[in-house]
């Protein structure tokens, strides 16, 4: 089993607790609105949203996958960061083991936020995952993000 890992840092034009709130507090509810075209739902497998919780993604026709299941290991709402484990998919548990990943929002002065997302990848056997397939996913959550952020700014009262 090999381990690559990937760190990402960017930022948002709203405040660290409302980023927090909606991407990852309430994403069960907000994403599959926000982007019906790739995310069809998202289900509480078990658990109530916090540590411990499993979130099955169900994704919409004709995308890359059908589903993915994750498992949130440590929910901070105080310091806004969250660590979770993909640890189901239909496509990618043919090449890896499972994804760790550990997301931070970080208040900057100016009423905005930093973004620190860090991905670790466990490759199945002597598997070695491609840097394109790694920049694919990233643009992926990315483009996420930047739709719950534009939500935030179009709708000022929503998660404040």
């Amino acid at each position: 089993m090999g381990v690559t890992s990937f760190t990402q840092e960017f930022e948002c034009e709203v405040p660290a607790a409302r980023m927090f709130n909606a991407l990852i507090v309430d994403s069960h509810n907000l994403i599959p609105k926000l982007m019906p075209q790739g995310i069809k739902s998202v289900d509480l497998v078990q658990g109530d949203g916090g540590a411990g919780t499993i979130k099955q993604i169900n994704f919409a026709e004709g995308t890359h996958s059908k589903y993915m299941k994750h498992r949130i290991d440590v929910l901070d709402k105080e310091n806004f960061l969250c660590k979770y484990t993909l640890i189901e998919g239909d496509k990618m548990m043919e090449i890896l083991e499972f994804i760790t990943y550990e997301v931070k929002f970080e208040n900057s002065p100016d009423g905005k936020c930093i973004c620190k997302t860090t991905s670790e990848y466990h490759t199945s056997g002597d598997f070695e995952i491609k840097e394109e397939e790694i920049k694919a996913g990233k643009e992926r959550a990315l483009q996420m993000y930047k739709v719950v952020e534009a939500y935030l700014l179009e709708n000022p009262s929503a998660y404040a």
